[in-house]
Parts: C-alpha cells; sequence; structure tokens
C-alpha cells in the first residue's frame, strides 16, 4: 500500500484564463507582444545603465537589478502561458509547478526587498546628501543587492519546503494559468487550511512589512524636505513618484491575494497577471520615461551611433 504522503499525482491541469478559442487567440497575440516588450524593455535598461558611464551610481546600479529580476520574474510564467494559448490540452508536470512555485517567491521576494533598499538610497540621497557618497559606497550596493536575493530564496524555500511533500492524489485541475500556491495547496489530498493561513501569512507577512517600510520610508522623505525647503516637496516628490507608483503596483496585488480572505476567481487571475505580467513591464517604462538621467544616457547612445555612422 502506498503511503499517505506519496504523491501520485505526476502532473497538472491548467485551466488558463479562459475556454474561448476566439479569446485565447487574440491574449496569444496580446501577450505576446507585452512578454516581448517587458524582455526589450528590461534588457535595454540593464545595458544602458551598463554601457554609460554617468549611470554609474548607486540608484542606477540597484534599478539595473530590478530590471533583471523584473525579465525573471515575467520569464516564470508568461512564456508557459503563450504557449498554452496553442494547446488544447494545458498540462504542467510536477516538478515544472514546484518550479514555478519556487521561481515566482524567489524573485518575488527579492524585488520586495529590493525596492526597500532602492527606498533607502532614496532617503540616503535627499534627506543626507553630504553623507551619500559615504553611506552608499559600492560595498553597501552589492551588499543590498545580495541581501535582497538571500531574503527572496529563503522566502521561496521556506514556501517549497511546506507544499512539497503534500499528499496530491487529485483533483488535479488548477484554475489559473499558473501553478500558485493558494489553489496548489487546494488540491492536497488532506485538509490544509491551517498550512494555507501559514503559508499565506509567510507570503503575506513579508509583502506588508516591505510594504510599510517602503510606505514610512517616501512619507519621511517628503515630510523632511518640507520642512527644510518650500521648493523641495516638488522636487522630492517628483523624483520618488515613480519608485511610489512602482511600489502600489507590484505590493496592491500581491497583499490583497495572499491576505485577502475571500478568493473570486476572475479578481484572482487578474491580478496574477498584473504581477507577473504587467508590473515588469511597467517599471521599466515607469523609471526610462519619468527619469530624465535615461533620457538623456538614450540621447548620448543615438548621438554616438550617428557620429559613428557619419564617421565610417
Amino acid at each position: 500500500m502506498e503511503e499517505v504522503n506519496q504523491s501520485v499525482v505526476s502532473e497538472f491541469i491548467i485551466l488558463g484564463l479562459c475556454d474561448s478559442w476566439r479569446l485565447q487567440a487574440l491574449l496569444l497575440v496580446i501577450f505576446s507582444s507585452l512578454y516581448l516588450i517587458t524582455i526589450l524593455g528590461n534588457i535595454f535598461t540593464v545595458v544602458i545603465i551598463i554601457g554609460d558611464l554617468h549611470l554609474h551610481s548607486p540608484m542606477y546600479f540597484l534599478l539595473a537589478n530590478l530590471s533583471f529580476i523584473d525579465f525573471c520574474l515575467s520569464s516564470v510564467t508568461t512564456p508557459k502561458m503563450i504557449t498554452d494559448f496553442l494547446k488544447e490540452n494545458k498540462t504542467i508536470s510536477f516538478g515544472g509547478c514546484m518550479c514555478q512555485i519556487f521561481f515566482v517567491h524567489f524573485f518575488g521576494g527579492g524585488e520586495m526587498v529590493l525596492l526597500v533598499s532602492m527606498a533607502y538610497d532614496r532617503y540616503v540621497a535627499i534627506c543626507k546628501p553630504l553623507h551619500y557618497s559615504s553611506i552608499m559606497d559600492r560595498q553597501k550596493c552589492i551588499w543590498l543587492v545580495v541581501i535582497s536575493w538571500i531574503i527572496g530564496f529563503l522566502h521561496a524555500m521556506s514556501q517549497l519546503a511546506m507544499i512539497l511533500n503534500l499528499p496530491f492524489c487529485g483533483p488535479k485541475a488548477v484554475d489559473s494559468f499558473f501553478c500558485d500556491i493558494p489553489l496548489v495547496i487546494k488540491l492536497a489530498c488532506m485538509d490544509t487550511h491551517i498550512l494555507g493561513i501559514v503559508i499565506n501569512a509567510d507570503s503575506g507577512v513579508l509583502a506588508t512589512t516591505c510594504f510599510i517600510l517602503l510606505m514610512i520610508s517616501y512619507t519621511y522623505i517628503l515630510i523632511t524636505v518640507r520642512l527644510h525647503s518650500k521648493d523641495g516637496a516638488s522636487k522630492a516628490l517628483s523624483t520618488c513618484t515613480s519608485h511610489i507608483t512602482v511600489v502600489v503596483l507590484f505590493f496592491g496585488p500581491c497583499i490583497f491575494i495572499y491576505l485577502w480572505p475571500l478568493s473570486i476567481t476572475w479578481v484572482d487571475k487578474f491580478l496574477a497577471v498584473f504581477y507577473t505580467v504587467i508590473t515588469p513591464l511597467l517599471n521599466p517604462a515607469i523609471y526610462t520615461l519619468r527619469n530624465k538621467d535615461i533620457r538623456n544616457a538614450i540621447k548620448r547612445l543615438i548621438n554616438k551611433h550617428k557620429d559613428s555612422r557619419n564617421n565610417f
């Protein structure tokens, strides 16, 4: 007789976003285009920051790492979703499902902590400008990035450890476009109510803690500048608006999914699409379009390309 904790499910059925073939054809075109833009946008951000000496500063070092994480996060779920639009039977192996869970939480957790590091960088730059270069030195920046990766890894391992040995013996249909823990644990052949609370608390506490730290940081920045300069508030707001926008767009869906007690399928799917597909697309657009230094770097790159062509 099989042991109770032995998984007999070798693959899961992915129900996807919808059943209509016409709508799936439309979504195939839309998400393929979005994914291509996301990949090109994030890679371009990393390349322009590495290639332009004017952008070799702590803020842009952290931004380059954020773009790399967004590139990785979008690549965990979106390619699978796109290829599934072409299939009648959408399945994923048990190992593939566990890998999706691990890497979504690995890159997602790492991005949360990295956004906190970026808020800290803005705090030092705006509130302690005379000490900025000594506080945010190269070693500090590297450690901030390393810590974000470590926390992301530990968070993902804690999530995976709680679900990996669950008994899965049917049903095996995941009502989404990728394997996410709240949906997968419902398929276990045991009562997972308490486990679900623990798992959601793990993700919810990380997301909520980082979100609160970020809001406190940016609020303190604006208040501090307001007290010291009448014109400083608008300048600080302009500097921090892009950061705050990304924070709200990324953390809002995550906190809602893991902390909201009621589960509404279409809402959960929309939010899952938002933080795995849309947010990695918006991040480089928000930072690039709103950032004067990056726009100037793009102009220098274009002028350099024109000069090289003229000389040739």
